[in-house]
Order: structure tokens, then sequence, then C-alpha cells
């Protein structure tokens, strides 16, 4: 797909310099150089700026909202300067609203008293069609690689404590000397088309209307066209023949890489698995189209920014090639 670089996290070129991650004393100079900026991160939520929460916020490393920084990560150049990570997941908010936090969508917005004058931390899946794709790149990256430190902090093997490593792209135990990497679980998210209509599914617990991709996460010693064919199988009993690779979406939430693809259904009869979603249907082209247009009131598309809005879209405009 000649498009497929341009769904949001696609990438923007960012320098990873991943040989600097074990030089101690390159990451010492970063450290103390004063053009070298972090991003912030608050409990898996980024530090933005602007009217439209559409910038992600750039401190110097003495700025004092990193002070208590938990993890800093080394996260790559832009330019010349090294550009870090920081958590500070250990600040506690005057008032939280737990019920938000724990929502599909976190509308909420936490302002930390030392951070850059009309900053918030906010919900990455609320700002992330209104960001430049650098700042996609960094904030998925960030978050990501963040929440699996914090997922991760004993040794899978022995138990021990693990201690960060590699600027904060390894884990290694002290105990038994394993040694651990930033998980990434692959995820297969489908176009499912029979004619001129495409297969929608809802999850239980989602806003009420909305539809999105038919999605499953990828099980040892399968491959990507096998994932496709099982998985709409098992939610929808659809039989699937050719299946064809579209694009891909890092998707940090918390570090899934969304792998999209096109399948042909065989057949047409739905019946869902009530365990793994709450129900599917069929689609029209002329339905998604309305739907994207605010016109439908049986559905409501993916949110702008995910990898199903970025297929369906493009399937409506005769893209996918």
């Amino acid at each position: 797909m000649r498009l497929a670089e341009t769904v949001t996290f696609g990438g923007s070129g960012l320098d990873r310099a991943a040989h600097l991650r074990g030089d101690a004393d390159g990451l010492a100079k970063a450290r103390r150089d004063p053009d070298s900026r972090a991003v912030v991160i608050w409990r898996s939520k980024p530090l933005f700026e602007g009217e439209a929460r559409e910038t992600l916020v750039r401190v110097p490393l003495d700025h004092p909202v990193l002070i208590g920084a938990r993890e800093m990560i080394f996260l790559g150049r832009e330019g010349s300067a090294a550009l870090f990570g920081a958590d500070i997941s250990h600040w506690e908010p005057g008032e939280i609203d737990a019920e938000a936090l724990a929502a599909f969508f976190d509308p909420s917005e936490q302002v930390h008293p030392k951070a850059p004058k009309g900053s918030a931390f906010c919900e990455l899946r609320g700002v992330m069609s209104r960001i430049s794709p650098r700042d996609a790149e960094v904030a998925a990256t960030a978050k990501a690689i963040l929440s699996w430190h914090r997922s991760h902090r004993f040794c899978a093997k022995c138990g021990h404590e693990s201690e960060m490593i590699m600027a904060g792209w390894q884990r290694a135990c002290p105990g038994c000397g394993a040694q651990h990497f930033p998980r990434t679980d692959p995820v297969v998210i489908m176009l499912i088309t029979r004619g001129n209509k495409v297969l929608m599914g809802r999850s239980h617990g989602w806003p009420e209307g909305m539809y999105s991709l038919l999605a499953g996460f990828v099980e040892p010693g399968e491959a990507i066209e096998a994932a496709v064919r099982r998985e709409v199988e098992e939610e929808a009993a659809i039989r699937v023949g050719r299946v064809d690779y579209l694009a891909s979406q890092p998707w940090p939430y918390p570090s899934s890489l969304m792998i999209g693809c096109r399948g042909e259904a065989l057949s047409d009869e739905i019946t869902i698995d009530p365990v793994e979603i709450e129900t599917a249907q069929w689609f029209t082209r002329e339905e998604i189209a309305d739907a994207f247009s605010g016109q439908n009131p049986r559905m409501k598309p993916a949110r702008k920014g995910s990898i199903a809005h970025f297929l369906l879209w493009n399937w409506l405009a005769d893209r996918l090639d």
C-alpha cells in the first residue's frame, strides 16, 4: 500500500541513535548538554501544550517538572540534540477523577504545578489526529517503553528486581543474569470485504454506536494470514480466503503493533462469539461513507488516527493499492 506510512504513528524518521544506548560516556555528556530535551510522561499520559493540545512538550533536563523522575530513557536525537523520555508517575495531583482514568477514553487533564505554563497531561488518543508525525512517533515510543518499565520491574525468570540498562532499551537481572527487552505485541486488524460490504464489530464497553474492524493478537507459531482467518472465524464465524498485507501501525495501548490486512470473505452469515465481541455487522460502502460524514445514526466509525479509520478511509477512496 503506497500510503502505508502516512498512518498516525507511522513514523517520522526519528534518529533513534541506537549505537549510543550502550555508550555511558556519550549519554553522560548528553545529559549535561543544555540543548538536550526530555518529553514527560505521567501514568501513560504525555505532556502537551497548545490550544488544542497539538504540541508535545520538550523540556530541558534540569527543568523542575523532572524532579524525582524515576526513569529517564534515551529516545534518540533531533538534529544534534539528544532527546529523552522521563516518567514522573510518582507525582500525585491534588484531585484525581478515578472514574475518568479507568474509562475507555479518559478526557481528563492533569496540570503539574511546575510544568510549562499552558501545558497538561492528556490522553494520547484524544490528540493523536492533531499532532505532527514527529510528535506522534516520539510520544508513542516514550509512552510504550516507559509503560513496559513500569510493568516489568521484576525478572520473569527468577523474580528478582531487574535493572534498567542500555539507556532504557533493556533490563538486566542482577540475580540470575537474564536479560529482558521491551515487549511489542503483534495484532492483526482486518478489512474484511464481500462485494460492496465491509465487516465491522464492536467490543463490550465501547462508546455507544462505535464500530471498528475486527482485530486480535497473533498467537505463537502463527502466520499473519492464518491469524486473520482464525480471528474472523472465531469472532464472527465468517470464513476468509485471500489475505493481503496493507499497512502497520505502532499502537501504544500499551505496546501493540497493529498489522493491517485485507481479506476476502467467503461467507455472509454472522454468528458472533459473545465472549469476544458484543456484535458484528456488514455495512455497505455507502453506510460507511455516511458514518464518516456523521450522517449514519447506526454507527460511529473508528476514532480518527487509528489504523481502522485509516484503512476504511482509503477503502472508500479506492486507495488500497
